[in-house]
């Protein structure tokens, strides 16, 4: 499984339904499982980006059809990062040259 990191951003419309979130919330981790993606935590974050989530996925593509039907729904724009464990780290830097 693979460890992905959602930057998000509330829209216009995800603002002005903010008292909405917690259910969308709940509804995307359901809709994420179905995909095989699980959404590991969520942080509501001040600053650039109003929330960040950790999720599993088993490739990229899973985790970019749970990121495009996140998006889809227009509450939330999304940066999305690969991220390596430290494990994963390890092994990147001991295959160098």
């Amino acid at each position: 499984m693979g460890t992905y990191i959602g930057l998000l951003k509330y829209t216009g419309q995800g603002i002005a339904n903010i008292k909405d979130s917690p259910g969308r919330l709940d509804s995307a981790r359901t809709a994420f499982a179905s995909m095989g993606v699980e959404l590991k935590s969520f942080y509501l974050t001040f600053g650039r980006y109003d929330a960040v989530v950790v999720m599993e996925a088993p490739n990229d593509a899973a985790a970019a059809a749970a990121v495009l039907a996140t998006g889809a729904q227009g509450n939330v724009s999304t940066e999305t990062l690969k991220a390596f464990t430290e494990d994963e780290f390890r092994g990147v830097i001991a295959s160098l040259p």
